[in-house]
């Protein structure tokens, strides 16, 4: 089967545990010249935000909108990304590239993502269909218990979207319904090598540990939406606009500019960061 087709099977998964993992998805060379890339580039160092967890420890991550004619942006539009999500979306609307991130957890620094759905954030941009949003996140390091690798919680996406609150700089979701989860379904370790693939609904309840390993963890996860599913709080314009998509050689064989020209998030525009007045009523620890 080519990577590029899901078999009937992994999409029965899918809407079953609200996740699937695709071993391989991305080659070995594929991953390490993302990998590379990720290291050598000062565009993502200079973009990089911090987010505190709850102890003080800071998570790491660059984000950006638009999809570039770069090594991630050809990540984001090849084929195989494309035409994967397509079949997992409730829609039949042109596929579209809401933003990426580059998730950096150095050894021994790197904080925690505490339990949270992405649609407890996008919430806040008003997208009106969470069925319609999805998330694909390549490994680009080994991703394990040890060095605070995602745990999810299988099947959680068919709660609906739970109530989100702040939990230190982050959002987090209501852990009253989050043990109530735990005692219910079943918590899973998705333990992932360099290349590999973690499609997500964005109502699963994921979270990782702090990375007090000796090796990094770095992936990509790329967010994409239907052009059906609007977001009438969302000031990027990528969201609404059809991915470009290129084949899967460009990967590795293709030409790339600058990231420089990539529209990065800054921390103050982010809707999910603002206080709406509920989060204060909402139990995150």
């Amino acid at each position: 089967m080519s990577n590029t087709q899901l078999s009937t099977n992994q999409i029965a998964a899918y809407n079953k545990d609200g996740y699937i993992v695709i071993k391989g998805f991305c080659s070995r060379p594929e991953a390490e010249k993302l990998y590379q890339t990720a290291l050598q580039d000062d565009a993502m160092k200079k973009n990089a935000l911090d987010l505190n967890d709850q102890t003080g420890k800071k998570t790491k991550l660059s984000l950006w909108f638009t999809p570039g004619d770069n090594v991630f942006g050809y990540l984001t539009r090849s084929e195989k990304m494309v035409t994967s999500v397509a079949s997992l979306l409730d829609s039949t609307a042109p596929v579209c590239h809401f933003h990426s991130k580059l998730m950096q957890k150095e050894p021994k620094v790197g904080g925690a993502w505490e339990w949270h759905q992405d649609y407890g954030y996008w919430y806040k941009n008003q997208f009106m269909f969470p069925d319609q949003l999805i998330s694909v996140m390549i490994a680009l390091t080994p991703a394990n218990k040890s060095n605070g690798g995602l745990q999810v919680i299988k099947g959680s996406h068919k709660l609906g979207r739970v109530n989100h609150g702040f939990s230190g700089e982050q959002v987090g979701a209501d852990m009253v319904m989050v043990e109530n989860a735990l005692k219910t379904m079943e918590l899973v370790y998705c333990e992932l090598e360099p290349g590999d693939a973690l499609i997500f609904h964005s109502n699963l309840l994921h979270r990782s540990e702090a990375n007090l390993s000796d090796h990094p963890r770095w992936s990509i996860i790329s967010c994409y939406s239907s052009q059906s599913n609007l977001a009438y709080s969302e000031t990027s314009t990528s969201w609404k606009t059809p991915v470009k998509i290129v084949p899967d050689n460009a990967i590795l064989e293709w030409a790339t500019s600058e990231t420089a020209a990539v529209d990065f998030l800054v921390k103050e525009n982010d809707p999910a960061l603002k206080e709406t007045g509920w989060e204060n009523k909402v139990k995150t620890v």
